[in-house]
């Protein structure tokens, strides 16, 4: 493992840690997995998708994209983003060569001694603006707890004390990120052109699809034609504005059936179906299952595990 060039951390292609990932239930657990990998345009998601986890990515390419709950960030190297539980987010890379970056999955005990000094840390995940930029001084001072952990993980050979000093160096990180959130210098790009007008839409359905919403409404809300936003939509989403609500509300309907225990109806309501059965032939559509089924398959599938997809960031 070597410093990266531009930056204090190490990195080293294929690198990982799993701390966890399959033995004790979620709810339960202290859980990570730290990805040291690259990915090129041709992996770009169509679609945002949200965990179950907290997540964070370190890019140390010098630029890509990230939405988040249709909200597009600028990143470049060493830029941090931070992303809570269920937000769905969507890394998009740019062409040219693959982008190296750093992603950290992580899950902490719901109850526990140190519940409350936990919630007060990972407030930093819960700011309005995801993304976090620091002066070469601060980043120094987070990336050297990072390339600790990375010699924890090769040199502390019993594994339950080196998975105690991973535990214990990231919670050190995550103070540290806490006590310099002030010092963030990231400011997003302004506004400019068709695309982050459709972008500023999907921002729009993120945080109004439980309610009535649809291509007429949300034209009148921006004072465009139905038609032109139709069509521009489609052009720069890959989706019709009708498909990208009904998606936007499944996505967030998977969400509420492994983590929450309100009923189908509910969730139903919650999520902005006019009815039960349009909720049902929309998550079969999308999902090629009912919302049952869905969720007795997904909780055998991964409630007792952490499971970070390859693709995923």
């Amino acid at each position: 493992m070597k410093y990266y060039p531009n930056t204090s951390l190490k990195y080293e292609q294929g690198f990982s840690i799993v701390i966890n990932n399959m033995t004790i239930p979620i709810e339960n657990s202290t859980c990570y997995f730290f990805d040291y990998d690259k990915r090129s345009q041709s992996v770009n998601m169509e679609f945002p998708h949200f965990h179950i986890f907290y997540e964070m990515m370190i890019l140390l390419s010098p630029k890509a994209n990230h939405f988040v709950e249709g909200k597009c960030y600028d990143m470049i190297a060493n830029d941090i983003i931070l992303l809570p539980p269920s937000v769905l987010h969507q890394s998009v890379y740019l062409p040219g060569p693959p982008s190296d970056r750093i992603v950290i999955g992580f899950m902490l005990p719901k109850q526990d001694t140190y519940t409350n000094g936990y919630s007060e840390i990972l407030s930093v995940f819960n700011t309005a603006q995801p993304i976090y930029r620091f002066h070469r001084e601060e980043q120094n001072r987070l990336f050297s707890r990072l390339n600790e952990i990375t010699e924890m993980s090769r040199n502390i050979q019993n594994p339950g004390v080196r998975n105690l000093m991973i535990h214990c160096k990231f919670m050190e990180f995550l103070f540290l990120l806490y006590s310099i959130q002030n010092h963030n210098q990231y400011a997003p790009s302004p506004e400019n052109g068709l695309k982050d007008k459709m972008y500023t839409i999907t921002n729009y359905i993120h945080t109004h699809y439980g309610e009535k919403i649809s291509l007429a409404s949300i034209a009148d809300t921006f004072y465009i034609s139905p038609y032109y936003l139709s069509h521009r939509f489609k052009e720069v989403t890959g989706y019709t504005v009708v498909e990208y609500i009904q998606l936007t509300r499944v996505k967030n309907a998977q969400y509420l059936l492994l983590n929450s225990d309100n009923k189908i109806t509910r969730i139903s309501e919650q999520t902005g179906f006019s009815s039960f059965s349009q909720f049902n032939r929309v998550f079969r559509k999308f999902c090629g299952m009912s919302p049952s089924d869905y969720k007795i398959s997904a909780h055998n599938q991964t409630i007792y595990g952490v499971t970070l997809p390859k693709d995923s960031q």
